[in-house]
């Protein structure tokens, strides 16, 4: 199977792809495509990976991925047994090249710098919504004119960057499977020890090439790869699940110790597990 490049399936000279999706679980597949997507989560939750970060998603959630910008958002069923997503499909030149250069939408350039990186919309999510729903009952054209109006409120919201480095080149399609293969293998086994033997074999490569083949499409080590993949799902267990011990919660997400554990977390969030779990109750 193809992994990459992932095509939107548009019909010749269709500009705008509206796509409402009501599934048990997302395309969970790394993947790129040359269109921008704005996605508005109504239901459901999971893992994101962009580029070189791992976060997660949620409902509500307005998300905004550049065209190329890899990702994959992996389902978590036991959240929701449902996942409902509305999602925009375009690219700069889907309106003619040069449209979006107009001196008249020059306030939407920041819209376009941001969603390089993808981005998190913060603020202005009722009004986005507001916009994400009328599209089931619009004819074509209002959609086209309902995604300016979404454009232009995300490019007056607070947004946060989803990634903080991406991959300039196009994945090649065995690159893709290669990367999906070993993204896939550390987020479902994240809570054992992973060695770089075992994680190099998956690649199908040799230790040394495999460093250095993560590592120009990440810009990190494997190893930190797979210390923010624990962090996160400690975060999920943290939120979820309150009456856990920060010593469970380390050992449940691979940590050999907790002093380890509690270390690595404020690298990454900035506070201590203990500090991350009063802040959200």
């Amino acid at each position: 199977m193809k992994v990459l490049p992932f095509k939107i399936p548009k019909p010749e000279n269709e500009a705008l792809v509206y796509q409402e999706e009501h599934v048990n679980v997302l395309y969970d597949q790394f993947h790129q495509h040359s269109e921008i997507q704005i996605s508005y989560i109504q239901e459901g939750a999971g893992t994101l990976l962009v580029g070189d970060t791992i976060s997660d998603f949620r409902p509500n959630d307005i998300l905004v991925l550049g065209g190329y910008v890899p990702h994959v958002f992996r389902t978590d069923t036991n959240f929701s047994d449902t996942t409902v997503v509305y999602t925009l499909f375009f690219d700069r030149n889907s309106f003619g090249k040069g449209f979006f250069d107009l001196t008249d939408l020059d306030g939407l350039n920041v819209f376009f710098n941001q969603s390089e990186y993808g981005i998190r919309v913060l603020s202005r999510k009722k009004k986005l919504i507001k916009q994400f729903l009328k599209l089931k009952e619009q004819n074509k054209v209002q959609r086209i004119a309902t995604l300016l109006k979404i454009i232009d409120h995300v490019c007056k919201a607070e947004t946060a960057a989803l990634s903080s480095f991406v991959y300039k080149k196009k994945y090649t399609d065995d690159e893709g499977k290669r990367m999906n293969e070993v993204f896939n293998y550390a987020m479902e086994n994240y809570p054992e020890p992973i060695t770089l033997e075992e994680i190099s074999e998956i690649a199908n490569m040799s230790k040394n090439a495999f460093c250095r083949y993560f590592k120009k499409r990440t810009n990190k080590t494997f190893f930190q790869f797979l210390i923010e993949i624990r962090i996160e799902n400690a975060c999920k267990l943290i939120h979820n699940y309150p009456d856990y011990s920060i010593s469970s919660i380390s050992e449940q997400c691979g940590f050999q110790n907790t002093a380890n554990f509690n270390r690595k977390f404020k690298e990454i969030k900035g506070v201590t597990p203990s500090h991350y779990r009063l802040e959200r109750f």
